[in-house]
C-alpha cells in the first residue's frame, strides 16, 4: 500500500524541472539583435524568467533600452526558440530519479508553467520526459483564467488530476509559491543556490532532498 503523504505533486518547469537558462538567454538575446540591441548575459537574463515569454522580452527590452517593439519581435523570439529549444536545455541533476521514485509511490505527476503548452509539450518531448505527467498546464492552455502567481493554474491541475489524493507543488520562484499557497496546496521551493523565499513550506538544493522535503511538510500540515 502506497503511504506517500501526497497523491499529486506537480511541478513548475523551467528552472525547477530543466535548466533552460542558455535557451531561452539565446532566444532573448537574438530578439535584441534584430532590433540592433546589445546580448545580455545569462546572469541578467536568469531572473527575468518565470512570467512566461512576453514578460521576460518585455523585461529584456527594458533593460536594453524600452518596450515599444515588444509585440513585432516576441514572435521572432518564440519562433527561434521553438528551433532551439533543447540545444543547451538538461534536467537538473537527480530530476528524473526523483521523479522515478515519485512514480514507484503511486504518486501522479504533473507540470504547471507559464511556458506556453506547445513549447512546454515539446520540450519535454525532446528530453524523453512528457509520458511521465499526467497533465501539462501552459500558460495558454485552454479553459486557463490567469497565469501564475495566479492560483488559477494550479486549481486546473487539481481539476484535471481529480481523483489523485493530496497534492504538493514544486517549484523555484515567487511565482510558484504564491500561486500554489492560494489554492492551499503546499509548496516545496527547489533553490540550489539556497536562497529562500518567503511562504514556501520546505527549501530543498538538491533533488536527492525532494521526496524528504515533502514529507516533511505533511508532517507540519494540520490534515493531509
Amino acid at each position: 500500500m502506497n503511504d506517500f503523504p501526497f497523491g499529486l505533486v506537480g511541478f513548475d518547469l523551467d528552472g525547477t524541472l530543466v535548466d533552460s537558462v542558455a535557451d531561452l538567454t539565446a532566444a532573448v538575446n537574438h530578439a535584441l539583435a534584430e532590433i540592433g540591441r546589445a546580448p545580455l548575459t545569462i546572469d541578467q537574463v536568469r531572473p527575468m524568467i518565470g512570467g512566461g515569454s512576453s514578460v521576460m522580452l518585455q523585461r529584456a527590452l527594458i533593460a536594453t533600452g524600452g518596450d515599444a517593439q515588444l509585440d513585432d519581435l516576441l514572435p521572432d523570439l518564440v519562433d527561434f526558440y521553438a528551433d532551439h529549444i533543447v540545444d543547451h536545455t538538461r534536467p537538473f541533476p537527480g530530476v528524473v530519479d526523483a521523479l522515478d521514485s515519485l512514480q514507484a509511490q503511486g504518486v501522479a505527476l504533473a507540470v504547471v508553467t507559464n511556458k506556453r503548452e506547445q513549447l512546454s509539450v515539446a520540450l519535454l518531448d525532446a528530453l524523453g520526459l512528457t509520458d511521465r505527467f499526467a497533465c501539462i498546464v501552459g500558460g495558454d492552455t485552454p479553459g486557463l483564467a490567469a497565469i501564475k502567481p495566479d492560483r488559477a493554474p494550479i486549481d486546473l491541475m487539481l481539476h484535471k488530476c481529480s481523483g489523485s489524493g493530496p497534492a504538493a507543488f514544486v517549484g523555484d520562484s515567487i511565482y510558484d509559491v504564491d500561486a500554489a499557497r492560494a489554492a492551499g496546496v503546499p509548496v516545496a521551493l527547489f533553490a540550489p543556490d539556497g536562497n529562500s523565499i518567503a511562504g514556501a513550506n520546505a527549501t530543498f538544493a538538491d533533488y536527492r532532498e525532494l521526496l524528504p522535503a515533502l514529507e516533511r511538510i505533511a508532517a507540519t500540515q494540520p490534515a493531509i
